[in-house]
């Protein structure tokens, strides 16, 4: 009767040891898989697959088709070319250099920089740049007439304003019109 009691004891007593060993054999199936769910893998595998049991490799002719000299011929040409190609790819690859377009155009010994001299002296941060649409402004079709010559592509809101508003204002564009 004591040892009836001692393993009911022992049992009852560790009942940590199997949740971990059931969380190793749920890691474990979670890793690996079920064992035998889907194949039984004590079983002999196929050693051919649909594919390979579907295709049948076209069959040669058991006849001769060319003479032996045709053969040997052909067999000559096929050993010079792949010797020929062996050697080429025998040869030693030429040394890379690597230059940039700027050592290349920009990096040439002997040249000598100028930095060239002021014409006209200009404020780059108040003067106007000057660009192709600026110089030409006047004959592009679909702008409108230049208001101020410092802002020539500034928006005109002249189409957006009702003609209530615009009639308030005195515009010394529309006191010429008379």
């Amino acid at each position: 009767m004591n040892r009836q009691s001692a393993t009911v004891q022992m049992k009852t007593r560790n009942p940590v040891g199997d949740s971990e060993r059931r969380e190793k054999t749920n890691v474990h199936i979670m890793r690996h898989g079920h064992v035998d769910l889907i194949i039984d893998p004590g079983s002999k595998m196929e050693a051919r697959t649909s594919y390979m049991a579907a295709y049948s490799p076209p069959k040669s002719p058991e006849v001769r088709l060319c003479g032996t000299r045709r053969e040997r011929m052909v067999r000559c040409i096929a050993q010079e070319l792949s010797e020929k190609i062996q050697h080429v790819q025998k040869e030693p690859v030429p040394s890379t250099e690597f230059c940039s377009t700027t050592q290349r155009d920009f990096s040439v010994p002997g040249f000598v920089q100028k930095v060239p001299e002021l014409t006209v002296n200009r404020d780059y941060e108040t003067d106007q740049a000057i660009t192709f649409w600026s110089e030409n402004s006047k004959w592009i079709q679909g702008v409108t007439a230049i208001q101020n010559p410092r802002e020539p592509f500034k928006k005109s809101s002249m189409f957006s304003t009702p003609i209530s508003q615009r009639l308030d204002e005195i515009d010394p564009q529309y006191n010429n019109l008379d």
